[in-house]
């Protein structure tokens, strides 16, 4: 059985890098009391902490179980976090199209999907997000449109290169209106996906992950599924003790 990949997405949070060490500290000292957990730990810091999360993930029981992320990547030769700039701090995963930007910043599919292929072509990982914004009569096409949008021009090779996280906008917490979701109905939105993969490229091998507001409370219903492979966890991520809960029910 393949290891659950956990990813802590902790978009603009800490407030400073003492938090952020105790964060990786308290997680740190859990593995190091427990025997190998079944899971493989991505942490995507701010921009500003990427660094020095790196050193911390090098020296630690983190080494062995846990890989650097980045929140985005630049289109940008010579920026912050450029793809080159990413791969040279040690940067081995990428969320891509998170909701937050495109829904929040605007950032359109055609931009998503030339920051997909700046990951790829840098040899990292993309974590690409997919989830419509309400769960109306068209929520079906608007997936496979995103899709479509997202991974245009791409092969069957370099897809089963990506993982896929579903995220519904309607079941984030901090959505107007926000509402849980239920494993039945992401398990249905994540066969959708599937199934717009299977007709464009060839049924490629590609991870599955749920991120919508992933709780210690909610965590077991969603992982429990053989179809789903993780969790992208955001705001519980950047509470060490809430953090550590969804860790030990993994």
């Amino acid at each position: 059985m393949s290891k659950k990949y956990i990813i802590s997405n902790w978009k603009n949070l800490p407030a400073s890098w003492a938090e952020a060490e105790q964060i990786l500290d308290f997680t740190d000292d859990y593995l190091g009391s427990t025997n190998e957990r079944e899971f493989s730990l991505v942490f995507c810091p701010p921009t500003v902490f990427l660094e020095e999360v790196g050193d911390v993930l090098k020296t630690s029981h983190l080494e062995h179980q846990s890989s650097l992320g980045a929140q985005d990547v630049s289109l940008k030769d010579g920026e912050q976090i450029s793809g080159q700039a990413l791969k040279r701090l040690g940067v081995e995963y990428v969320i891509v199209g998170h909701s937050d930007r495109r829904w929040r910043l605007g950032e359109s599919g055609e931009v998503v999907n030339k920051k997909l292929k700046t990951v790829l072509a840098n040899e990292m990982t993309p974590i690409v997000c997919i989830g419509e914004k309400t769960r109306d009569d068209g929520f079906r096409d608007f997936l496979k449109q995103q899709i479509s949008e997202t991974f245009s021009g791409l092969n069957s090779d370099e897809v089963s290169k990506c993982i896929i996280a579903y995220e519904p906008v309607w079941a984030i917490s901090t959505t107007p209106g926000a509402r849980p979701d239920t494993p039945e109905s992401a398990l249905e939105s994540i066969r959708i996906i599937k199934e717009a993969f299977s007709t464009n490229y060839q049924l490629p091998t590609t991870r599955y992950l749920y991120g919508g507001s992933v709780t210690s409370k909610n965590v077991t219903d969603f992982i429990g599924q053989k179809e789903i492979e993780g969790v992208l966890v955001g705001g519980a991520s950047v509470n060490k003790e809430e953090f550590v809960k969804i860790l030990k029910l993994v």
